[in-house]
């Protein structure tokens, strides 16, 4: 299948039961599932802006489970950006971002190049194992961003996918298409002039 160059690719990897679906599913459709149901992979896409045109958002949510490594391999080879999920209650799920991170890194090389957000999700729930700071510090540790979210409470679910865009130097990347951005969005786009942003 030839490549197409007008798809900006992200992949969501975490373990199981992080609320990957969730997160995916809140961005795109504005839902949440209280049940979880695991998943094989699955692609969501939505219109954004790229380089002044329109281009797809491909967000490919992948399984939770080690199960099928070569499908793993092949999301990084072919994603352009990542979000690594782990659940603030599970100190295991983060540990569990180490081989995946140090995939990325051994398959990009390059990763300053490379939008990588760390996120701790379920931020919403009581029974944490993890602080925002060990997240922070891990983020440190591997130079990516970071951010707490709940999908649940839908925070910071939208500044997430926006904040991920703006890491992108490579082009010019958006989620406004319709070109009609109201005076507020226009001063927060001067502030941000040369970086890319979630509306």
């Amino acid at each position: 299948m030839p490549e197409q160059s007008n798809d900006y690719r992200v992949v969501v990897f975490g373990a199981a039961g992080v609320g990957k679906s969730s997160l995916v599913l809140r961005f795109v459709k504005g839902t949440f599932r209280e049940t979880y149901v695991p998943t094989i992979e699955d692609t969501y896409r939505q219109v954004i802006s790229c380089d002044k045109s329109i281009c797809t958002l491909q967000i490919t949510d992948t399984t939770g489970s080690h199960q099928f490594p070569a499908m793993q391999r092949l999301s990084i080879s072919k994603g352009h950006a990542f979000i690594l999920v782990y659940s603030v209650t599970s100190r295991q799920s983060m540990q569990d971002l180490q081989p995946i991170f140090e995939e990325i890194c051994q398959i990009k090389e390059d990763i300053r190049k490379i939008p990588i957000m760390l996120v701790g999700n379920k931020s919403d729930e009581s029974q944490r194992e993890l602080e925002a700071s060990e997240g922070q510090a891990l983020a440190t540790k591997w130079r990516c961003s970071f951010m707490e979210t709940s999908a649940k409470m839908n925070y910071n679910v939208q500044e997430l996918f926006q904040e991920l865009l703006n890491l992108e130097k490579r082009r010019t990347v958006s989620l406004q298409v319709d070109g009609k951005k109201s005076k507020q969005q226009q001063q927060k786009k001067d502030k941000l002039q040369g970086k890319c942003s979630v509306m």
